[in-house]
């Protein structure tokens, strides 16, 4: 069975969630100082419409705006507005139907200076601000409340008819008009009163936020989702687990009360944790953590995983490494590559990696081989997975192209910076490689500056002693050249692509 961490320090809250052999499925983290914007509302203004791409940046008094696209915007309120644009056209005919559908465009929906509600569905990532949307969602423990939008959907895993045929019956009685819900799949079995208590909460805190725009400035925020331990426990509580550990008095009160009020049977499986050890040491979390920050991840066969991220997409490559097998060569590939599948979902969840991914499978010789990778891999990602993926069909050349869900930074972006000296890109220049751009830097600064007599030419360690052991013979090249005499320097607080040369004082 499963277990929940909460680990509590004044400055971050972390929350691990274990699978039955303590292997970490999911890590969360929330700095006290850093507030996260995902599913925040916002009073937001409208700052610059760009109709080329149908997308308006909205302000929301964050350091960049959010954008919100047309594609994001509810259908009620796009209508809304283009017949108020057509009727400001023509003000003695209403718009048909056909007119409205014509006529979305960005520009007819909203204008610059015009203060809308907002939420925000992905935080800012590199350059670009949040994204919005005005299609709102508020998630509770068993629904997620549409109150701007009338539509009601009932969780893929939900497969029972019987079942699912009482929980929308259930939601069209109790939905206030205008309202929709997605009913999740910890709504399974559970009775009307404690959906019912779900939905009056979820509605309750509608009412609050619509109560706090009318009242708010423009960049407001107005309303944020609960704290993460209580998140945690919304998104992940459930009879697999077998107990949730934190090791805050105060927090076990707050975790107790929270899962009294939803699910009471539960209750009894928040524990407080005193240690030492520290509870994510006695538990392994930190050292899990760092290998999830890693290219490399060793499968128990002795094959391997290598995992390069790049901005458009995320490269997966299996490869056999040491495993051999025991059997022919097409069983000891199809055995690595679902081994390899199965560690694959695991990755991509604990290291929140989404958008397109393609995954380089080792090559298998038989169509029956590829279709039983296949199957397993959907099949599993469908059972351990929550968030929705696309996968295609495994190529002839092994290759499966799949899109996963994206919810906020990946655990590379949460936890790392780019390097300084390579920017991001994985690797430096050579030592060579600098020392003869640094000779090219001397002769043209010589050159440009009109240097001549006695210089100082001033360099790293590395690439002094590059050019004494290489190239002492091109330093001398070059004072025939511009009759002048180097002294070469080494420097040991100088960065190895760092140089200066300067004119020595005469003696």
């Amino acid at each position: 069975m499963k277990k929940i961490l909460i680990n509590n320090e004044l400055w971050q809250t972390r929350v691990a969630v274990l699978d039955d052999k303590d292997k970490l499925q999911d890590i969360y983290f929330d700095s006290k100082s850093k507030v996260g914007l995902e599913r925040s509302f916002f009073k937001g203004k409208v700052s610059k419409i760009l109709p080329g791409i149908q997308t308006a940046f909205v302000d929301i008094g964050q350091h960049k705006a959010g954008f919100l696209h047309i594609s994001e915007i509810d259908r009620a309120m796009a209508t809304e507005k283009i017949t108020e644009f057509l009727q400001d056209e023509d003000s003695e005919e209403v718009p048909t139907e056909r007119e409205i559908k014509s006529s979305f465009d960005m520009n007819k929906i909203f204008k610059e200076g015009d203060e809308i509600l907002v939420q925000v569905i992905k935080e800012p990532i590199h350059e670009k601000g949040a994204k919005l949307t005005t299609c709102f969602a508020l998630p509770g423990k068993f629904l997620v409340l549409m109150p701007n939008i009338p539509q009601i959907g009932i969780s893929k895993k939900i497969d029972n008819k019987e079942e699912r045929t009482r929980l929308k019956d259930f939601m069209q009685k109790s939905l206030p008009k205008g309202m929709g819900a997605i009913v999740r799949t910890t709504a399974q079995g559970r009775a009307d009163k404690d959906i019912k208590k779900d939905l009056a909460f979820l509605i309750s805190a509608w009412k609050s936020i619509q109560k706090k725009y009318k009242k708010a400035q423009a960049g407001e925020k107005i309303y944020e989702d609960i704290p993460l331990s209580l998140r945690a426990l919304r998104e992940h509580l459930d009879e697999d687990v077998e107990m949730v550990i934190t090791d805050s008095v105060a927090d076990q009160k707050a975790l107790y009360k929270f899962v009294k009020n939803f699910t009471p049977e539960l209750a009894s499986k928040v524990r407080f944790y005193q240690g030492p050890p520290a509870l994510f040491d006695r538990f392994d979390v930190d050292k899990q953590i760092e290998k999830a920050l890693e290219k490399k991840v060793s499968l128990k066969s002795g094959g391997t995983l290598i995992i390069e991220t790049t901005e458009a997409m995320t490269v997966i490559d299996v490869n056999t490494g040491k495993f051999a097998g025991s059997g022919n060569m097409e069983d000891t590939i199809l055995k690595t590559n679902l081994e390899a599948a199965d560690e694959i979902v695991t990755q991509l969840r604990l290291r929140n990696i989404g958008g397109l991914i393609v995954i380089d499978f080792i090559d298998m010789a038989t169509s029956a081989s590829r279709q039983k990778l296949s199957r397993f891999l959907e099949k599993t990602l469908k059972e351990r997975d929550k968030f929705q993926s696309v996968t295609l069909k495994l190529s002839e050349f092994s290759l499966v192209q799949m899109t996963r869900k994206r919810s906020g930074k990946t655990l590379l972006q949460q936890l790392t910076h780019a390097c300084p000296c390579c920017s991001g890109c994985g690797f430096v220049k050579s030592t060579w490689t600098i020392s003869y751009s640094l000779l090219v830097k001397l002769r043209d600064d010589i050159t440009k500056k009109g240097l001549s007599g006695k210089l100082l030419f001033a360099v790293s360690n590395r690439v002094f002693d590059y050019l004494v052991q290489y190239e002492y013979a091109s330093i001398l090249a070059i004072e025939k050249q511009f009759n002048c005499k180097i002294t070469l320097e080494s420097r040991e607080d100088y960065e190895e692509a760092q140089a200066t040369v300067h004119k020595l004082n005469r003696d």
